[in-house]
Formats: C-alpha cells, sequence, structure tokens
C-alpha cells in the first residue's frame, strides 16, 4: 500500500491550496484517512481527520479555513486550504488507516509529504 500526496507549493498569505493523496495497491478497505503537518522545530500534529462515513475532525487553529473530503470509489482524501496564513507553513503528511486485502484489521499508512509555504 502507497500513498501519494500532491497539491502543495508556494502561496501568498490569503491565498488557497488544495492537497490530494491517493492511496492505491491492495487495498480492501479504508478507515480512517487525514492530514498532520510538521512545521521547522515542531512536532507533526493533526490538522484534519475523516472518517469512512464522511465524519470530520479539525484542529482549532484550521477550523473555518481548511475542509477535509474523501473520495472512496477512488480511495483517495483532500484537504481544501482557504484563507492561508504564514503560520500553516510546513510539510503537510497524509494517513489513512487500511486495511489490506486478507487481513481483519486496519494497519496506518503514511504519505511522504509535501511542502505548504505561505509567504509574500
Amino acid at each position: 500500500v502507497q500513498l501519494q500526496a500532491s497539491g502543495g507549493g508556494l502561496v501568498q498569505p490569503g491565498g488557497s491550496l488544495r492537497l490530494s493523496c491517493a492511496a492505491s495497491g491492495s487495498i480492501f478497505s479504508i478507515n480512517d484517512m487525514g492530514w498532520y503537518r510538521q512545521a521547522p522545530g515542531k512536532q507533526r500534529e493533526l490538522v484534519a481527520a475523516i472518517t469512512s462515513g464522511g465524519s470530520t475532525n479539525y484542529a482549532d487553529s484550521v477550523k473555518g479555513r481548511f475542509t477535509i473530503s474523501r473520495d472512496n470509489h477512488w480511495n483517495t482524501v483532500y484537504l481544501q486550504m482557504n484563507s492561508l496564513k504564514p503560520e500553516d507553513t510546513a510539510v503537510y503528511y497524509c494517513n489513512a488507516d487500511v486495511v489490506a486485502w486478507g487481513d481483519y484489521y486496519g494497519v496506518d499508512y503514511w504519505g511522504s509529504g509535501t511542502l505548504v509555504t505561505v509567504s509574500s
């Protein structure tokens, strides 16, 4: 199983970006999916998560600005980021709890990360 994230880049404060993360491989089902971020010198933190049923959870710092969604058919999770601030600058990692074919439980997988830089 692999997670491939894309969509990062340089954006001015107040701008928007959309991150995507596609899971591929021997996938039976995916439970929770989410986005984390790690800024320089800081610990990795949860940004947003979404269950297989569509329930969402957000960090307080991004509520009202970021929206997480998923496409279960394509095993893809998205993060729409609006009103970006310089403090949103970080490497963003996607995460998925994947049940592979033949397994009875999920295993956590991580994408390689995509850099988001918010600067004028």
